[in-house]
């Protein structure tokens, strides 16, 4: 299993926070993947439009991958960091936005094990005409049977 730790950030909202199939209410969660920050600011804007007209929430997931050498409880970037970060991201948002950080070894995988399947996704990604990483990504999760929107940015 590449996914062992997880870390959740749910910006003041003083509920547990849970896993994404696992919501107790029947409100629509749109999750989006961060791939980079410019990148997924645009996601988050092409999100937040597409959850205010449905009435949904966003979920951002930020695989925080550590290398093989290290012990997985212990990322080369201190997850506190992440966490601030990511908070202010949240709470610039106009629609309801919860991040979770996973601490994982392999991103897909962790995408893979942590999606539902059929979960509406955002990625953002760089206009290129070469597959991209955040192209095939996309093209990974959409063979898995989610719904995928890939932003371009410049």
């Amino acid at each position: 299993m590449s996914l062992a730790i997880e870390k959740r950030l749910v910006p003041a909202t003083g509920r547990p926070a849970q896993h994404i199939g696992e919501e107790t209410d029947q409100k629509l969660n749109i999750a989006v993947v961060f791939t980079s920050v410019a990148s997924t600011l645009a996601a988050l804007k092409e999100a937040g439009n597409l959850a205010s007209s449905l009435g949904a929430r966003i979920k951002l997931l930020v695989p925080q991958v550590v290398p093989y050498p290290l012990p997985l409880e212990t990322p080369p970037v201190p997850v506190e960091f992440n966490e601030n970060r990511f908070r202010v991201i949240a709470n610039e948002s106009p629609v309801e936005t919860s991040v979770q950080i996973y601490l994982c070894r392999d991103r897909v995988e962790m995408l893979l094990q942590t999606l539902n399947p059929g979960s509406p996704v955002v990625i953002g990604g760089c206009k290129k005409w070469w597959p991209t990483t955040e192209r095939l990504l996309a093209r990974r999760l959409r063979q898995a049977g989610h719904k995928v929107i890939f932003i371009e940015t410049e």
